[in-house]
């Protein structure tokens, strides 16, 4: 996957995208800084901080990649999963709600959330809720999470190809 039309964004540009990811997830991982660029690979548009992906625009609502994730921890929006669906939500599987051990209260059907597993706790992908956080948990079947992005998917092994 190529990176193409990289753009340096504007300090009133940073500030918005940062903000929505403030509020979505309780982390602002851009506050006071003045080298992200927005770019284009495939499908996704990117926010590119120190060379490396850490955001992802998701329609015109920005988010946290895996990775920004990684880099920058959130509060808010998250979906445990139990350890049997991990390696189904790391092959890029939607999340079903049997699966789902607990979750943000606060989510909304067609809220961006993460999903982490029980045990590390560590993000596994980001995606779409289909229902409400306590739904999730409570209920025994259906789908409660689209998966957007994953762990080892075309997105997150962007970062690990040689930069040009």
């Amino acid at each position: 996957m190529r990176i193409r039309r990289r753009q340096r964004l504007r300090r009133k540009e940073i500030n918005a995208y940062s903000q929505g990811i403030a509020v979505a997830l309780g982390v602002d991982p851009f506050r006071d800084r003045d080298d992200i660029d927005l770019a284009e690979a495939e499908e996704w548009r990117l926010l590119i901080a120190d060379g490396e992906v850490r955001g992802i625009l998701v329609g015109d609502r920005p988010f946290l990649t895996v990775r920004g994730l990684l880099a920058y921890p959130a509060k808010k929006r998250w979906v445990t999963v139990d350890m049997g669906a991990v390696k189904y939500v790391y092959n890029g599987a939607d999340v079903m709600a049997p699966g789902i051990v607990d979750a943000d209260p606060e989510i909304k059907p067609g809220d961006l959330v993460w999903v982490r597993d029980e045990k590390n706790l560590r993000p596994l992908a980001i995606g779409e809720a289909l229902m409400p956080g306590p739904e999730m948990v409570a209920s025994e079947k259906g789908k409660a999470v689209r998966s957007i992005h994953h762990v080892g998917d075309a997105l997150w092994k962007l970062d690990e190809e040689p930069k040009e």
